[in-house]
């Protein structure tokens, strides 16, 4: 079983994994579990007299990495597109490979490289006891961030050691 290594300095602790996401729907059906169902424990909680939700979303991050290839299949070209929300990340992606002008301009047919994409989402969990942590989910790797009480770190291994594409 692997366990979140605790780094120096400010309590933060990640855990790679063995191995990546294959894809995004996998991925997304993580982060949806951990806003929607909450294994965590975390309560919601009210500052400047807004209401906050248990495990909020503080920031996503997706990128799709794309290739040109001549017409023997030689990459004559790159590049990335980055994007803020699946839903931007799948459109942006049909977009890149339909554009015409784009792929007239690199001279070449372009191909969307799926593994070599990158995904990222930062959560804000309110802890039961009343401290914040912060929870960012890659497509390699969990980091627990700026945690006080080593049981937060203990119930986040507990939660991902249940979760197969977590090890």
């Amino acid at each position: 079983m692997k366990y979140f290594k605790q780094k120096p300095g400010t309590k933060s602790a990640v855990r790679i994994m063995n191995t990546p996401f294959p894809d995004i729907t996998g991925f997304d059906t993580i982060v949806r579990s951990l806003v929607h169902q909450n294994p965590l424990g975390c309560t919601s909680y009210m500052t400047a007299k807004r209401n906050h939700p248990p495990v909020e979303v503080v920031r996503e991050m997706y990128t799709a990495k794309f290739a040109y290839l001549n017409p023997d299949g030689k990459q004559i070209g790159r590049g990335l597109d980055m994007y803020d929300s699946i839903e931007g990340y799948q459109t942006g992606i049909a977009a890149v490979i339909s554009n015409m002008a784009n792929i007239a301009s690199h001279r070449g047919k372009v191909k969307h490289i799926p593994g070599a994409d990158l995904f990222s989402v930062l959560l804000k969990c309110h802890d039961p006891d009343g401290g914040m942590f912060f929870l960012s989910i890659a497509r390699d790797r969990v980091t627990l961030a700026s945690y006080s009480d080593d049981a937060i770190r203990t119930r986040v291994e507990t939660w991902a050691d249940s979760v197969p594409a977590l090890h």
